[in-house]
């Protein structure tokens, strides 16, 4: 899908792998073994004017699992999470989150659920400060009002949350500098806490590290690694294979739609299917 960056495979390649691809898909548990999944995806699938965008999905994540998903250009990755978080309804299949259907549920009755995403280009208001931004978060979560204006004191119980989120990512000093100031990386410092504030277990990160200078990279990398301590479940398209591999419990490849192997890192970079038809066109 469109904003995925990458090597797009010839489908000559794809014709030669994907039947061998299809017998090492191992969509199993991770890390939390054989209990109830914090998001499960079954067969979901996604048809537009006679095209196949998505094609059978399946994905158990358990909770606190740190889930890699990676792949060309075209393979699906922002597909997939656009219907995970409801931004797009599927032809078949179903999405599940702590066991709840919500396959029909809109986006905000995912976020109230639990189900909390970044995109790829911010999603913050940038005329307000950082501690605004989630100060705002903590309030729609407790149920008022959605406006600056209404912060009833400055040393209430839902601010006090906000600055404990804001030292979660290291940005509580910078809490009266404009959201739009930050560098990029700062900026999706500031995108985590928010999450935090609306209370997401299940997270969603779209390309966290695209954009971020070199020196950036290391100190999100933490935040990500603190973010998944605290228990909660992360899925993280990325395209930087060394912070895919240093962070994630599992890997999961995507390739023309399909998903071709789910598993461990080692498993995956040791997969000849996975080499020819994604790693290799990268090397």
């Amino acid at each position: 899908m469109g904003g995925e960056p990458g090597t797009t495979l010839r489908r000559s390649r794809d014709d030669a792998t994907a039947g061998a691809a299809r017998t090492r898909t191992m969509p199993d548990d991770g890390p939390g073994g054989s209990g109830a999944p914090a998001l499960e995806v079954r067969g979901l699938s996604l048809t537009i004017g006679g095209a196949r965008i998505l094609t059978g999905v399946d994905l158990r994540v358990t909770p606190g699992e740190l889930l890699g998903v990676i792949g060309p250009n075209g393979a699906g990755k922002t597909t997939l999470f656009n219907l995970i978080s409801g931004i797009h309804r599927p032809t078949a299949g179903q999405v599940l989150l702590d066991g709840a259907d919500v396959t029909g549920a809109t986006v905000a009755a995912r976020s109230r659920a639990g189900l909390g995403r970044t995109f790829q280009t911010s999603s913050l208001f940038p005329r307000l400060s950082v501690m605004e931004n989630v100060r705002l978060a903590t309030q729609r979560r407790r149920g008022g009002s959605l406006s600056v204006l209404s912060f009833p004191r400055r040393d209430d119980a839902a601010s006090a949350e906000a600055v404990e989120h804001l030292v979660t990512v290291g940005l509580a000093q910078r809490s009266g500098v404009a959201a739009g100031d930050l560098s990029h990386g700062d900026k999706r410092k500031l995108e985590i806490a928010v999450l935090l504030a609306m209370g997401s277990s299940v997270v969603l990160l779209d390309e966290p590290m695209a954009g971020l200078g070199t020196a950036d990279v290391p100190g999100l990398v933490r935040v990500i690694r603190d973010l998944k301590a605290t228990g909660r479940t992360v899925l993280m398209v990325e395209h930087h294979m060394d912070v895919v591999l240093g962070l994630a419990d599992r890997v999961a490849v995507m390739h023309h739609g399909e998903l071709l192997i789910c598993d461990t890192p080692e498993r995956v970079m040791a997969d000849e299917t996975v080499r020819t038809a994604y790693l290799g066109d990268l090397a």
